[in-house]
């Protein structure tokens, strides 16, 4: 059974931040379970891996005995969320939020153990709110500060509107964790104002205000912004399971223990281990299949992520490989070689500037993984299968220098 540091430890790996740490140990030496909530607004009918990063630290709370609320907001996503948008945000139909919570609620036990999930609607306290009580909520906070936050502050700032109803998103957030009487509340670095909002709220009701925990925005498929479908760099859930585990071989080796981190159930100790076998001569792609296998087994149950890893070697590993493919020793002198510099090497470019523009247009893969990061640089010691475009292949053993 891990101990206290270790407990605290697994709750908060990942997190951005915790307001306040020291309120967190407090209420876990205290022994009873915490109340801890997460409010998803349905504001599309399926979730993909970015969404998960909150559920799944919902699901690390649930571990260690705690009671999970997902909270979903069908009357907040009648409002529409402000956050980080330079223009008011369309409001969803009372129609449109009620099919995407639907939806939610069959995709998240794939992660949260269904006997100890509260599932929530936050119009169970807003549908009998009336009109004065709603007047007295929006009293209990400032114009003022309301606009110290970024968003706000920036479109008023260049004469954008703010419509009315957009200050209230914050105070309705908030008063969720007053009726839920939460100890500590989830969400993404860009909801923090809101979460302290509720923090305030809770001490204005004569509550323990809550723990807040932001979790970072998990980088898409390109490493560089957010996952979003309206980017094209994300992940479904409900993706066929070859499709997914392509997706992720094609991350960066970097961008891989992010995903560890804030995606894998594995304690943080295995992961460590990976890192020190990778440093000791493993090949990235190969604890990358560990990281695939285990995320496609979570949504389309156990043995699929083999099955999905066996047809991707099958398909890129194998079956497209040309039969008089050169095999090339290449002299590196120092530990790794950048990969505009291999490509070079190869023959497979005529530049390191091609070599990065092939990078960058997404036409180049390393033992059937599409390249992403042209900073990526391979290990001595390791062969490798390199692709540039359809048709220009080279097999790479790359040595140490004499």
């Amino acid at each position: 059974m891990p101990n206290r540091s270790e407990t605290l430890k697994e709750l908060c790996r990942g997190a951005e931040e915790v307001l306040l740490e020291a309120e967190l140990v407090e209420r876990l030496q205290a022994g009873r379970p915490l109340r801890v909530k997460a409010g998803f607004d349905p504001t599309a009918p399926d979730l993909h891996l970015g969404h998960t990063v909150l559920i799944n630290k919902l699901r690390q709370f649930q571990e260690h005995g705690h009671e999970v609320i997902f909270l979903i907001g069908d009357f907040t996503g009648m409002i529409g969320d402000p956050t980080g948008k330079n223009v008011t945000r369309k409001p969803l139909t009372r129609e449109e939020v009620a099919e995407n919570a639907k939806t939610y609620q069959e995709q998240i036990f794939k992660i949260l153990d269904p006997e100890r999930t509260v599932i929530d609607f936050n119009s169970r306290w807003f549908g009998k709110m009336d009109a004065a009580s709603l007047i007295q909520l929006a009293a209990k906070h400032t114009v003022a500060r309301m606009l110290e936050r970024d968003d706000f502050s920036k479109r008023y700032a260049s004469g954008q509107p703010i419509a009315i109803h957009e200050f209230l998103y914050p105070l309705v957030q908030g008063y969720d964790s007053v009726a839920l009487k939460a100890d500590v509340e989830l969400g993404g670095t860009d909801q923090k104002f809101n979460l302290l909002v509720g923090r305030q709220l809770q001490e204005q009701y004569g509550q323990k205000p809550q723990v807040v925990m932001t979790m970072p925005l998990l980088e898409g498929l390109d490493g560089v912004q957010k996952m979003s479908k309206s980017l094209g760099n994300y992940i479904g859930i409900t993706e066929a399971p070859e499709e997914m585990f392509g997706k992720l071989m094609s991350i960066s080796d970097q961008l891989m223990w992010r995903y560890f981190e804030l995606l894998s159930f594995r304690p943080l100790s295995d992961v460590e281990q990976l890192k020190r076998q990778i440093e000791e001569g493993r090949n990235p792609r190969d604890v990358k299949f560990e990281l695939g296998i285990e995320i496609i087994d979570r949504f389309h149950g156990a043995g699929s992520g083999a099955k999905a890893r066996d047809a991707f070697i099958a398909r890129f590993q194998q079956g497209a490989l040309p039969d008089d493919m050169p095999e090339l020793e290449i002299a590196v002198a120092g530990q790794d070689l950048g990969i505009a510099q291999l490509l070079k090497q190869c023959g497979l470019t005529a530049s390191t500037t091609e070599a990065n523009r092939m990078v960058q247009q997404g036409g180049v893969r390393v033992d059937g993984e599409k390249v992403s990061d042209r900073n990526l640089r391979l290990k001595a010691g390791a062969e490798y299968v390199l692709q540039v475009g359809k048709r220009k292949f080279a097999r790479a053993r790359l040595v140490a220098a004499q």
